[in-house]
């Protein structure tokens, strides 16, 4: 099955390896983002902000992004979806994070974006 080359799958891609030079060349330099995390609700209006006042936040120097454990990407009315699950190992151990996104193009990159996210969940290790 081929991968999606959607620009939420390539987000999806580039966030994985955290490659924020590839996420700011994906994102409109006038973004409407929002987020939702477990804890806190996120939200910025330029790329650069996204990068450094969200994404960065939710993924810090200390998490490593080991895989990306699953990507789907489909259309719905004049929105894409995408869905992606990453193994992230820290000090405080192995996690699941899981997140699904609506976005909207502008200009050919994402202008409108909504993330929820699952948090950091514990992932159990193969027996």
């Amino acid at each position: 099955m081929p991968e999606p080359a959607t620009l939420g799958a390539q987000f999806a891609r580039a966030l994985a390896v955290k490659d924020f030079d590839r996420v700011l060349e994906l994102m409109h330099p006038e973004i409407d983002f929002r987020g939702l995390t477990p804890r806190r609700n996120w939200e910025a209006n330029d790329a650069d902000a996204v990068i450094s006042g969200v994404l960065r936040q939710w993924f810090e120097d200390s998490d490593e992004i080991e895989a990306l454990e699953r990507l789907e990407s489909d259309a719905f009315a004049d929105r894409e979806r995408v869905g992606y699950r990453f193994s992230v190992r820290n000090p405080d151990g192995r996690f699941l994070v899981e997140q699904q996104a609506y976005l909207s193009a502008r200009d050919g990159r994402i202008g409108w974006m909504r993330v929820v996210c699952s948090g950091f969940r514990p992932a159990t290790s193969p027996e």
